[in-house]
């Protein structure tokens, strides 16, 4: 199957950047960010990532804006959509899983673990 490509969207550069080094330095997988959700649909369209780690809270277009919007577009709508949250209750996660979303992960998120629960979440090995 190749090397997996991965879009990490989050407003923060710094979650962008310990989410990049991390997911490329675990799991060898290429990793593309965006730092908001205008930019993370523009680059979903373009290099067709094997999934996307989505922050929900965003300012201008929200995660959920963002998912909804990829969910519309075709080019988009296949492409398996992880939220990274703060916010995640028993009631986030039933919402996320009712919407198709495979799983969300919990912010702050243990850098070491972050390819893990991506891959568990979307039954990849690595």
């Amino acid at each position: 199957m190749g090397t997996k490509r991965i879009l990490v969207v989050d407003n923060e550069e710094y979650i962008q950047e310990v989410a990049k080094i991390c997911l490329e330095t675990v799991a060898g997988w290429e990793v593309l960010t965006a730092g908001s959700g205008l930019e993370g649909i523009k680059k979903a369209e373009i290099y067709q990532p094997d999934a996307i780690i989505l922050d929900v809270m965003m300012p201008e277009m929200d995660g959920m804006t963002t998912f909804s919007k990829l969910q519309a577009n075709p080019a988009t709508q296949a492409i398996p959509v992880i939220f990274l949250t703060a916010k995640i209750q028993t009631s986030d996660r039933r919402r996320y899983a009712q919407m198709g979303m495979p799983s969300a992960i919990a912010k702050p998120f243990n850098p070491l673990e972050l390819a893990g629960q991506i891959a568990n979440a979307l039954n990849w090995s690595i």
